[in-house]
């Protein structure tokens, strides 16, 4: 089980996602990112608009996508 925080993956706070995969992770990012949103933190705001934006262009999403895979691979098992 690894960890990264809301704020490594982009987002502005240091919630900590755990998971035994990179999309795992991610996912959790993407719905604590939705749920934030929802909820009227305007904090996210930005980092929700961002991760959208990401899938809409593919290349550049997939970049971020490789690179948190790196990062994650990079961190020690918790």
């Amino acid at each position: 089980m690894k960890t990264l925080t809301c704020r490594d993956l982009g987002g502005p706070c240091d919630l900590e996602h755990r998971g035994e995969t990179a999309d795992d992770v991610i996912k959790a990012q993407d719905q604590h990112l939705k749920d934030a949103v929802a909820a009227g933190d305007i904090a996210h705001e930005d980092a929700n608009a961002a991760m959208r934006a990401r899938w809409k262009n593919p290349i550049k999403g997939m970049s971020w996508y490789r690179s948190t895979k790196k990062a994650f691979a990079a961190l020690p098992d918790s």
